[in-house]
């Protein structure tokens, strides 16, 4: 079985560690005010969920998700993240961020300066165009699901819709499509990270992203897309 340390409690890292919990992995949460700030919202994510410090959860991880936005003076346990594939769901906000002037003049994408902060671990770009709140306006009442819950859909079905993934390494994306599709989503590969920009805001493929695209419409959007 395996188990997520998924780093950062907030919106993104709940939704994620309730859809992938209800999909059969193992997850150990955590956050930066200690395990014993989470009793409440473990207790609310079921059994398959645990609280742990950052160290402890990206030593028990087999793979590991970052839910919280690059920073260059973070200090993450890399010796505990070392070998290990490392989900990246960030994306370059301006207005959140500040500034980034190599990832501004294209001489680098956010993930790729996430890697060099991970240098021994395999970083993935995914999950990154998906909500993890409720959809705004509401037209019905399952609009108040995360899109994470409320787009899934089982494989073959013919209103699926997919996801994004890029990566340096084939390893990672082949782990990322599986998890996708376990989660209800197929994939679009669009390695490696020098192209992870393809996928940013402002890009088409993000005007699409509220109510998500097929597979076909999806890997259109992100051909389309001009930096």
């Amino acid at each position: 079985m395996t188990t997520i340390g998924v780093l950062g409690a907030g919106q993104a890292g709940t939704t994620f560690s309730r859809a992938a919990a209800a999909a059969g992995y193992d997850i150990v949460i955590a956050n930066t005010r200690g395990p014993h700030t989470l009793h409440g919202l473990v207790e609310q994510l079921g059994p398959r969920v645990r609280a742990a410090t950052a160290d402890e959860a990206a030593a028990a991880a087999d793979i590991a998700f970052l839910a919280f936005p690059y920073a260059p003076d973070h200090v993450l346990p890399a010796k505990e993240l070392a070998g290990k594939i490392v989900i990246d769901n960030n994306n370059y906000m301006v207005w959140r961020d500040g500034h980034y002037p190599e990832v501004d003049s294209g001489g680098a994408t956010i993930q790729e300066l996430r890697q060099r902060q991970l240098p021994g671990s395999t970083i993935v770009k995914a999950f990154s165009h998906i909500q993890f709140h409720g959809r705004v306006p509401l037209r019905v009442p399952s609009d108040a699901q995360p899109a994470l819950i409320r787009l899934a859909r089982p494989n073959g079905a013919p209103d699926r819709k997919a996801l994004v993934v890029s990566s340096d390494s084939s390893e990672a994306v082949d782990f990322v499509t599986r998890l996708y599709d376990d989660l209800g989503f197929d994939t679009v590969d669009n390695s490696p990270l020098a192209e992870s920009w393809r996928s940013s805001p402002g890009t088409p493929m993000w005007a699409a992203s509220v109510d998500g695209q097929s597979q076909r419409q999806l890997a259109e959007s992100l051909r389309r897309a001009v930096r």
